[in-house]
């Protein structure tokens, strides 16, 4: 791991000084962008978001029906909705709609709004009265047992295997379901040296509780300028690093402000000016040593329905001037050394909790990968982007690293599908709870946190890493 690379004979910090000191160049990578598919060529939206799941379900329904046909044998017949008769067995593949009573609708409030009593908060809406329905272009139909309508969201694409009995038309009846495989992954190269990509999320800069002490700790690890000889040869290693979303926080959105007359804000200062400094201040120090990716998340400055575009680089006019400082998008897809790595800020899990009995949000990402989707509530329940032709979410290939930025905790598995493919699945928790990166080695696939941790006390300082 990160730690055992240091080497033995390398100086400590209280070694006697020598004239020369030792330098270590920054290893260098072969990287790739994969993320074209979400950067937006014309911003249209004045379409119906029923082109997208039109879409979403005649890419994802040849993948369904060639897994329908290896479970439950090439002889299956696969019907739609429309071709349906009663006590026939048949698979059927369509889109999920999660019918639920508690989820939010402003329409709802709008013609409530004089008879309901003020609502507490909710962090889930799920109820035992949902429903699960499936449907294709033409028809839709409720589904009956074996799936778990607690745990499935609105979006998934699904084959499911049944019938509808004549006693209770309107209703199919499961006796099986799969999803679609995932796609081939492409062979990772053998490499003879440790490199890694750091991951880091949830900066949230200008929030009250924040620890800039701790985020200057993470700046000079990942620079180099942190520790003895042995560390700054270990760092130089470290080849690439992404910060994944809510660089800002949600303090730095003053909702007061909005609300009140032009005159009476027309010279006083966003909250989050100082705070974008701020972050300039951060990234300056990491892009004059390495490649730095930055992606919008959930609460910066950048659109708010996914795909999110690119922070515009004058907001860092200090970062940017070194040409190893890049703005993405979220969600974010590249390669580095052979190694496809995609990623969120973290909107796509944390709407899947909202909805979902769910509440291990490694399951939330694992499931996304098993669904063969990256933000199956999209549109639904999450904000996005009303494409026409297209639906970017579905995963082309299968990735060897998937990462969720700005979760509660730290938490890592390695997923193996039904051929053999390994996918490691990293919720990259929030620095400003946690002061906690990632680290990925890409020679084993590996990965490991990093935990800073600084305290002042009355007669003393300890740090701790």
């Amino acid at each position: 791991m990160f730690c055992s690379t240091v080497s033995q004979d390398a100086g400590g910090l209280l070694c006697e000084p020598t004239e020369r000191s030792k330098t270590f160049k920054r290893s260098v990578s072969e990287y790739t962008d994969h993320s074209e598919r979400f950067k937006l060529k014309d911003r249209t939206f004045a379409r119906q978001y029923a082109h997208m799941y039109a879409e979403r379900l005649c890419v994802m329904r040849p993948k369904l029906i060639e897994a329908a046909k290896k479970k439950w044998g090439q002889n299956v017949r696969t019907k739609k909705l429309f071709e349906l008769k009663a006590e026939e067995k048949v698979v059927v593949v369509g889109t999920l709609f999660k019918h639920m009573e508690l989820q939010p609708s402003i329409l709802k409030e709008i013609s409530n709004e004089h008879n309901l009593m003020p609502q507490p908060e909710r962090a889930k809406f799920i109820d035992e009265a949902d429903e699960l329905i499936l449907e294709d272009e033409l028809q839709r139909i409720l589904l009956v047992d074996k799936l778990d309508k607690r745990a499935l969201v609105t979006g998934v694409v699904v084959a499911v295997y049944g019938m509808e009995p004549d006693e209770d038309r309107g209703k199919f009846h499961i006796e099986d379901y799969c999803f679609a495989e995932l796609e081939t992954q492409v062979p990772v190269p053998v490499k003879e040296k440790d490199r890694y990509v750091a991951l880091v999320s949830g900066l949230d800069i200008g929030s009250k509780s924040e620890n800039m002490m701790n985020l200057q700790l993470l700046a000079d690890l990942l620079s180099g300028q942190l520790g003895d000889e042995g560390q700054q040869e270990a760092a130089a290693n470290i080849v690439r690093v992404i910060v994944a979303g809510n660089s800002l926080s949600q303090d730095t959105r003053d909702k007061n402000q909005m609300k009140q007359a032009k005159y009476l804000t027309k010279k006083t200062t966003a909250s989050s000016v100082e705070a974008v400094k701020s972050l300039d201040d951060i990234l300056v120090q990491l892009a004059a040593s390495m490649e730095v990716d930055l992606m919008p998340g959930e609460f910066d400055p950048a659109n708010h329905t996914l795909p999110q575009q690119p922070l515009h680089r004058c907001m860092f006019p200090q970062a940017t001037m070194y040409p190893t400082m890049h703005c993405v998008t979220n969600p974010y897809d590249f390669s580095i050394d052979g190694v496809r790595i995609l990623g969120t800020s973290g909107q796509n899990v944390q709407d899947i909790y909202r909805f979902s009995c769910l509440e291990d949000h490694l399951q939330m990402l694992e499931n996304t990968l098993i669904w063969g989707h990256i933000a199956p509530t999209a549109p639904d329940t999450l904000g996005c982007y009303p494409y026409y032709d297209e639906d970017p979410f579905i995963l082309p290939e299968c990735p060897h690293v998937y990462f969720a930025g700005s979760m509660p905790s730290y938490q890592s598995k390695v997923f193996r599908d039904s051929k053999g493919q390994k996918v490691l699945l990293i919720n990259v928790p929030r620095f400003s709870q946690t002061s906690t990166c990632v680290l990925v080695n890409l020679r084993t696939l590996e990965c490991q946190p990093v935990t800073f941790d600084m305290s002042f006390q009355e007669d003393s300082f300890e740090g701790e890493k």
